[in-house]
């Protein structure tokens, strides 16, 4: 390497070589670095790597390293990291496994080229050894990811395939990769690798950031564990693999946490398995995968319509429609009336005309449904056409009818005042059979309204369907925020602590935006009560939880200590059913006036929409 700075103390340093200002030298300077670099021992190794990885992050789809050998080079540095440990452990070159398996997952992401340049020079077989896990976790990471950008594209996926240890260490990393994490570095601060450290915080934070990255890149290590199976799972060879119960029945509750929201973890691969004919009937045979993806449909889960788009294949499908239908059915007739999912239009008419189908295919003797399951799909058939009916409508004839449900709706608020919380509900039950259909507005309130009845009557599952259908009903779809509070409570009040947090932030955020004086965040403060709920779920449902009680709850020690883990006395948490009722046995909730206001001083006073809440007031509807 010609060009070569005075006061560099590194011969034939990377970075000189990029300040060479004529081209064809400065090709020909970094051709022969990714050359001889890995059969140098010299010291500083890392830097030039470090800068490569800064690079490729930056500029992904710049070809100029890949023509001149970066991948090769790469590949034969991980080698030599698997087969050296004398070279590994000097200097700082433990970083030089990671780094290089990062670059490569940087440079195949976007350009299905470039994966084709990264299979020819001979990168699987490296990944797959750090796979394997013959370093650590953390070079497991970049490894999968690496490895599932190269399985994405058509021409390299066989490359992939031809290893078929791959799908079963994804398989292996997908259900163990938590535990491996909490216990190989969150658990014990004191036994933390210190280029761990430094590669989860870039030297930037203390133990407690070092326990939040370790989170978010045990997520990550799942959940490209989960992509990269994904791959395998179009193709039909690969499902009986995919398909074993003992992984299925973990898949719904891979979710990436909080920490990693944007990818859609188990519930995408379980979409991608149902999708497939051969996917279906091992996750038809499962009871609980059925219930999880009936939860996740009836969810502010940003994945909701995946779970949707499960039940809907489960259910045309005449192989496993009757395995299903009886478990399925309850949660889609709840979101026959959503119209508009994030991309998905008309979705509520979706599901009702598969409803209808599998009423039909019972007359042709295909399956068999119970009367109970016939009878709730019948009423949902006849509310499509009561809303045909109501069209043709006068509209006189139209406002008597909400006329009418809402002299039903108030003699409903009145019982509830009294503590008649049943009679209420009946009620309820008689306006929503009055409201027009189109006054969605209204029907909101009236379901919102009838699941608190049902929570305040512990019946939870009543509770989460009418909350539901108030939740399809608004617009934007799942923003009404008393009805997210009051599902959170009844998912609560179920065990379910992922759908109850994931309610109970989305209210939160709701408020934080709402008009409401009975909902909007006064002084900008996070209502106690919410607050206390988040954090109990947020324990729940924390990713390492179970890993830990596996562990036998031992957590890492200092001010890093475990995020959600440490076990407290859940004695001042409420639960659902004791902070909605007062002393008397029944919510303190105030009546619902559909009056305007007459002064100020007539307006009660509601510090809490649910826990201590009023009925839906009239400015709603």
């Amino acid at each position: 390497m010609d060009k070569v700075s005075s006061d560099c103390p590194y011969p034939g340093c990377f970075f000189c070589v990029m300040k060479e200002g004529n081209p064809s030298k400065r090709r020909a300077s970094v051709l022969k670095f990714f050359r001889e670099l890995p059969c140098q021992d010299d010291d500083g190794q890392v830097l030039p790597i470090s800068g490569l990885w800064n690079t490729a992050m930056a500029h992904p789809n710049d070809p100029e390293f890949l023509e001149l050998g970066i991948f090769e080079c790469m590949s034969a540095l991980i080698w030599k990291g698997l087969k050296n440990r004398r070279w590994l452990s000097h200097d700082q070159n433990i970083y030089i496994p990671y780094y290089a398996a990062h670059i490569i997952g940087s440079y195949t992401m976007n350009m299905e080229e470039f994966a084709e340049s990264a299979v020819h020079a001979g990168v699987i077989p490296p990944l797959v050894e750090l796979l394997r896990g013959r370093l650590t976790w953390v070079e497991q990471r970049v490894a999968v990811r690496a490895l599932g950008h190269l399985a994405t594209y058509a021409s390299t996926f066989p490359a992939i395939a031809s290893h078929g240890e791959i799908l079963e260490l994804s398989i292996q990393l997908a259900m163990s990769s938590l535990e491996i994490v909490y216990s190989h570095f969150y658990q014990y601060v004191d036994r933390r690798l210190s280029y761990h450290c430094d590669l989860l915080t870039r030297g930037m934070g203390g133990v407690e950031m070092e326990s939040r990255k370790a989170e978010e890149w045990a997520s990550q290590l799942q959940c490209w564990s989960l992509q990269l199976i994904n791959c395998f799972a179009f193709k039909h060879e690969f499902l009986p693999t995919i398909c074993k119960p003992e992984f299925l029945i973990k898949l719904p509750g891979m979710w990436g946490g909080l920490v990693n929201e944007n990818s859609p973890a188990g519930i995408g691969l379980l979409r991608t398995i149902c999708h497939q004919k051969l996917g279906r009937g091992p996750v038809a045979s499962c009871p609980g995968i059925i219930d999880a993806l009936c939860n996740i449909a009836r969810s502010s889960d940003d994945w909701q319509y995946m779970a949707i788009d499960c039940l809907l294949w489960l259910l045309e499908d005449p192989n496993t429609c009757h395995k299903v239908i009886d478990k399925v059915v309850p949660a889609l007739v709840d979101l026959a009336e959503i119209t508009t999912l994030g991309d998905h239009k008309k979705l509520g008419d979706l599901v009702v005309n598969v409803l209808q189908e599998c009423i039909q295919s019972q007359g042709s003797g295909r399956s068999s449904i119970s009367s109970h399951t016939k009878e709730q799909i019948e009423d949902i058939l006849n509310s499509k056409q009561r809303l045909k009916w109501e069209k043709n409508m006068p509209k006189e004839d139209l406002h008597i009818k909400q006329a009418a449900a809402l002299v039903v709706k108030l003699e409903g608020n009145s019982l509830f005042s009294s503590g008649s919380i049943a009679g209420a509900a009946s009620k309820y039950s008689e306006a929503l059979a009055l409201c027009p259909m189109r006054s969605r507005k209204e029907r909101v309130v009236l379901y919102s309204n009838r699941a608190q009845c049902h929570l305040l009557l512990q019946q939870p599952l009543a509770a989460i369907s009418d909350a539901t259908r108030a939740l399809c009903l608004h617009k934007p779809v799942n923003r009404h925020a008393k009805s997210l509070w009051r599902r959170a409570q009844a998912y609560d009040m179920l065990g379910l602590a992922k759908e109850s947090l994931l309610d109970a932030i989305l209210f939160i955020n709701e408020c934080s935006q709402s008009n409401d004086p009975d909902l909007s965040l006064r002084q900008n403060k996070v209502p106690d009560y919410a607050e206390r709920l988040v954090k109990k779920q947020m324990r729940a449902a924390w990713l390492f939880r179970e890993a830990a009680i596996k562990h036998g709850g031992v957590h890492s020690q200092g001010d890093g200590g475990d995020m959600y883990g440490p076990e407290t006395d859940d004695s001042e948490w409420e639960t659902a059913s004791e902070s909605d009722i007062g002393n008397d046995g029944r919510d303190d909730m105030g009546e619902d006036d559909d009056g305007d206001w007459n002064n100020d001083d007539e307006r009660k006073n509601y510090d809490k929409p649910s826990m201590k809440a009023s009925l839906d007031h009239p400015s709603e509807r």
